[in-house]
């Protein structure tokens, strides 16, 4: 059974930082790429980062880029989101998931991902 454990979230204020983490287990997570989303109450859930199966290729939602840093410990089986210089559009609960077939490239589209996590929340005040 697949199962991915997102920790790491908080308040914090504008400008600051926090490290997201996404433990995941019950597949081979070296295979397969891993993607963060969030979600803003009363907005859909968006895309925030992606990262291939072997780490070579990673994309960022334009919001985000520049400032976000998505990583992936395939030894650990755990990615990473480090999140600098948050601004209050920034909070939202956040999900990362996995990517439902091995060895593709990265996606940004929510159906590509077949399980996801519990969510954690960053709270960024102003």
């Amino acid at each position: 059974q697949v199962q991915l454990v997102e920790s790491g979230g908080g308040l914090v204020q504008a400008g600051g930082s926090l490290r997201l983490s996404c433990a995941a287990s019950g597949r081979t997570f070296s295979m397969y790429g891993m993607g963060w989303f969030r979600q803003a109450p009363g907005k859909e859930r968006e895309f925030v980062a992606a990262i291939s199966w072997s780490g070579s290729n990673i994309y960022y939602a334009d919001s985000v880029k520049g400032r976000f840093t998505i990583a992936k410990d395939n030894a650990k089986n755990t990615v990473y989101l480090q999140m600098n210089s948050l601004k209050p559009e920034d909070t939202a609960v956040y999900y990362c998931a996995v990517d439902k077939t091995p060895f593709l490239g990265i996606s940004t589209v929510l159906a590509r991902y077949d399980y996801w996590g519990q969510g954690t929340q960053v709270t960024v005040s102003s």
